[in-house]
């Protein structure tokens, strides 16, 4: 993990670079198909205001509707999975699959997690399940991707942690680079990561130049056309 982290060490590209012009950067690359890599229209950003994220996966499975093997009621303190995340290189993001049908019951994250999260250098949350306490999170500037709002954090409790997840359709592993803004969320293959940032660059340059085409008082479809024609030869 740490080889990885340092072949893309400038991580704070991806937080000026919108997750739509990451993922065409992404694309042109060829690292994957186009229809992959991001999560899905059933995951929602809670807090459209907030400005990218990008980390490193943390993982974990919760439940809330029914309770764990021991013990029935909710607790706050997890130090094996805590001594875990602090394993993985920061930034990162913690990624919770709610094993519930449906998900969503009780939400495990609320004021108290977002706050120890925060100080295990996490710099948000994706989950298909519940959150909470959206007044408090939103003052902490922890960002947050989630399946719905819960009242309750019910019988929330971790399953396990540690390995791969999925949510809203996209498996994600530990130490994944997760990048997400009010778009989405999608992953950034590691071993083109550090190509991503330039790439996504040349792309907002092209399109430049054609919104000036089409800006421009002298348009034309002939014009828009060569435009188009000179982004294809170039991505």
């Amino acid at each position: 993990m740490e080889a990885n982290r340092s072949a893309i060490a400038p991580i704070e590209q991806f937080r000026r670079l919108s997750t739509c012009i990451v993922a065409s950067a992404i694309e042109s690359l060829r690292a994957r198909l186009p229809n992959t890599g991001f999560i899905d229209s059933r995951i929602h950003c809670i807090f459209e205001e907030f400005p990218p994220i990008a980390g490193y996966a943390v993982t974990a499975r919760v439940r809330s509707a029914t309770p764990p093997m021991e013990g029935g009621h909710y607790r706050y303190s997890h130090m094996d999975w805590w001594n875990h995340i602090l394993r993985v290189p920061s930034p990162r993001v913690v990624v919770l699959e709610d094993l519930d049908n449906p998900p969503g019951l009780g939400a495990f994250v609320g004021e108290v997690n977002a706050n120890i999260f925060l100080a295990l250098g996490c710099v948000g949350l994706v989950t298909n399940g519940g959150v909470r306490d959206l007044p408090e999170v939103r003052s902490l500037g922890f960002s947050i991707f989630a399946g719905n709002v819960a009242v309750s954090h019910a019988y929330a409790h971790i399953f396990d942690f540690g390995g791969a997840v999925v949510v809203g359709g996209l498996e994600v592993s530990p130490g994944d680079l997760v990048h997400a803004d009010h778009h989405g969320v999608q992953t950034v293959p590691l071993e083109i990561a550090a190509k991503v940032p330039a790439a996504a660059d040349r792309i907002l340059q092209l399109r430049k130049r054609i919104v000036a085409v089409c800006q421009s008082p002298d348009f034309s479809v002939e014009k828009l056309g060569a435009a188009i024609d000179r982004l294809n030869r170039e991505t």
